[in-house]
């Protein structure tokens, strides 16, 4: 039999046309050579069974030639699979670069893992921070009814339980073709040969049902050596997963370990640079108060240096402060302000200042008045009363501290400047109220040079401690006389003030008020005056003294008073005698209603006090009815005032009243005389 075989064989018989079916086979010849072979050897006259052996070995060989394209095909799905893997992990490691939200990344991760895989669905859940997990992202899942379970992100799963628990415990990629009927998920199952049952979750177990999962696969998401979280991979139909698959899943797994550390560590970045942000914001802005504190105190301290006085000082420190400022002395007397501090609470302002000064710093009294301590070493020089609106920052905390040390350095300068004019001062008021006194206009010329004005109304104050040390009480008066522009010094124990004004009672109770605290005992103090001249200095001296006599007579030791506080004790202790200011002090409104009126009011009062204070017997008297005194009496109290029938009052009254009345008969005598003398009215009115 000749054959024309693949290799060109002019000839062979039955075996050699086999032997030609292997070569052409073993050399991948196309299926076309295989027929061409059997239609030679036909027509060689191969029959029988070599022809039958030949068309069995040339079918057997179509079908391993068909096998073999349907590897090679198998294969080529394989590697176009892997390609499309590998191009998928590709783009997911560059989107990786591209987001840097945590959910934008979770979600580019369960996209491609569901698209990749040919899954129904895809979530990720990460652990919590006390074991438990949480669904994160989902892709895929199925809209729940209203009120029913659904697997949506914050859905709570509890720790160890299904795939994600097992992941958590092995640490490892755990899969099931059939989650819903796998025993080793159910609550009594095991995943570890007894060591480990599986917690069960009512509500994620809802969940997966509602979903209708079967095939689920997970894989863990690790951070170095700590699981983390899980990519789960699910299908609504029971199959099983290959290798590839679970090798793939656990590839993206690891990617969305990388998403978690990169938005974490973006996150911590993100909250550092925040807090530097804030730390640098702060800083700034306290530099900035800061610098505004040294420009707000070096203003108050070259006020100070140029001399200026305690209202100025108020006043650059509440612009500072953008408040109310109030300069006090020790004795909580105002000295100077700056703005108005109305409804203050003295009570809560007196308890603050005192644990101001334990505490040697600002206290807030009240919601928004605070008190600082003028201290100078461990005496205590006043206070700052501060009213803020606004509140105080620390950098305004620490610039009413400056402000406090400010006064009190002006408080020093000022002590420190009266004490070194002190004895020329303390000669200047030697002089002035020696007897006889020296020459008035060379004493006018060196009060000048003092800046003393002694043409200008003023008072003398006489201030005598009642026990203790007579030191502090003389640095004091320094100190207050050369602040009020007065003059100071001391004789015979008491210490003398020669202060600018024209209210003598109000002088001594503002001495009283602020050395008797100061001193802790009580201090007696009289006053004189006004006085308008060098030369009557000292007669208000004398007058002075005998009020203090008088007071310490009368059981006045420890109080404040001045010879217009002691009535017609007053009169007799004063030089000048002043009876029409006497008169007027005690009957002058019923005098000039009288003249106003034309009415009978002074004649009332003499018959009701001639009558023994009767209104019956004073009607009788001036031949008028009862009431008609009554009503005349009741108008008299509404001149004098509601108290002018008491002990003291009524004694002045009816004294100025026999003054009145004496000065009228004295002046009809001189009428008589001389007629072309008028007859004196009642005393003018001075206020």
């Amino acid at each position: 039999m000749t054959l024309h075989g693949a290799d060109g064989a002019d000839g062979a018989d039955g075996t050699d046309a086999l032997l030609t079916v292997l070569e052409l086979l073993a050399r991948q010849a196309p299926p076309a050579r295989f027929d061409t072979l059997l239609d030679e050897a036909r027509l060689t006259g191969l029959a029988g069974a070599e022809l039958d052996r030949l068309e069995r070995a040339v079918a057997l060989a179509g079908e391993v030639h068909a096998g073999r394209e349907q590897d090679v095909r198998r294969e080529r799905e394989q590697d176009a699979r892997r390609e499309d893997g590998l191009a998928t992990l590709i783009d997911t490691a560059r989107d990786l670069t591209l987001s840097y939200d945590l959910d934008s990344l979770l979600r580019v991760i369960t996209r491609r893992a569901r698209r990749l895989l040919g899954l129904d669905l895809a979530y990720v859940t990460l652990r919590g921070p006390h074991g438990a997990c949480y669904v994160h992202t989902t892709e895929g899942s199925r809209p729940g009814q209203a009120g029913g379970p659904r697997l949506a992100p914050g859905l709570r799963i509890a720790e160890g339980y299904g795939l994600g628990g097992a992941v958590q415990l092995h640490g490892e990629a755990v899969w099931t073709a059939d989650y819903l009927a796998d025993e080793r998920f159910a609550p009594s199952g095991s995943l570890d040969a007894g060591v480990h049952a599986p917690a069960f979750d009512e509500a994620a177990e809802a969940a997966l049902r509602a979903e209708d999962l079967h095939a689920i696969m997970a894989a863990p998401l690790r951070s170095g050596d700590t699981v983390i979280g899980a990519l789960h991979g699910a299908d609504r139909r029971v199959r099983d997963h290959t290798s590839e698959e679970i090798a793939l899943l656990t590839a993206l797994a690891d990617l969305a370990a990388l998403a978690v550390e990169k938005a974490g560590l973006l996150d911590r970045t993100r909250a550092e640079v925040s807090e530097l942000e804030r730390d640098s914001s702060r800083v700034r802005t306290s530099l900035t108060r800061m610098r505004h504190v040294s420009e707000a105190h070096g203003r108050i301290m070259n006020l100070v240096l140029a001399g200026g006085d305690l209202g100025s000082v108020a006043k650059a420190a509440a612009d500072a402060l953008d408040a109310t400022v109030m300069i006090r002395d020790q004795g909580g007397q105002s000295l100077a302000i700056a703005g108005d501090l109305p409804g203050l609470d003295e009570e809560a302002v007196a308890k603050a200042s005192l644990d101001a000064h334990a505490r040697r710093r600002p206290v807030l009294a009240d919601d928004d008045t605070w008190v600082a301590p003028v201290i100078a070493g461990s005496e205590d020089l006043g206070g700052l009363v501060i009213r803020a609106a606004g509140g105080l920052t620390g950098e305004d905390e620490r610039l009413l501290e400056l402000a406090a040390q400010s006064v009190a350095f002006l408080l020093l300068m000022r002590r420190s400047t009266a004490v070194a004019e002190g004895p020329v001062r303390d000669e200047l008021l030697d002089d002035l109220i020696a007897d006889p006194p020296h020459a008035p206009q060379q004493i006018a010329q060196r009060a000048r040079r003092l800046g003393v004005d002694l043409r200008k109304p003023h008072v003398l104050v006489l201030a005598r401690p009642e026990g203790g040390e007579q030191g502090r009480a003389v640095v004091w008066a320094s100190s207050y006389a050369y602040r009020l522009s007065g003059l100071k010094t001391v004789q015979g124990g008491c210490i003398v003030l020669l202060l600018p004004g024209i209210d003598a009672s109000a002088a001594a109770r503002a001495v009283a008020a602020e050395l008797s605290p100061l001193l802790g005992h009580p201090v007696s103090v009289a006053a004189a005056g006004p006085g308008w001249s060098p030369d009557g200095v000292a007669r208000l001296h004398q007058e002075a003294g005998r009020c203090l006599d008088a007071m310490s007579a009368l059981g006045g030791t420890g109080s404040a008073a001045s010879v217009q506080d002691l009535g017609f004790l007053g009169l007799l202790l004063s030089d000048d005698n002043d009876v029409d200011g006497f008169v007027e002090a005690a009957i002058g409104p019923v005098l000039d209603y009288d003249a106003e009126r034309f009415t009978d009011l002074t004649h009332t009062l003499e018959a009701y006090f001639a009558s023994g204070g009767s209104p019956t017997n004073a009607a009788e008297a001036l031949h008028v009815h009862p009431n008609t005194v009554s009503r005349r009496l009741e108008r008299i109290g509404e001149l004098l005032g509601p108290e002018w029938q008491k002990p003291g009052q009524v004694l002045e009254v009816q004294l100025a009243l026999r003054l009145q009345r004496t000065r009228e008969v004295l002046a009809r005598a001189r009428a008589t005389t001389d007629p072309g003398r008028q007859l004196p009215g009642p005393p003018e009115r001075t206020g």
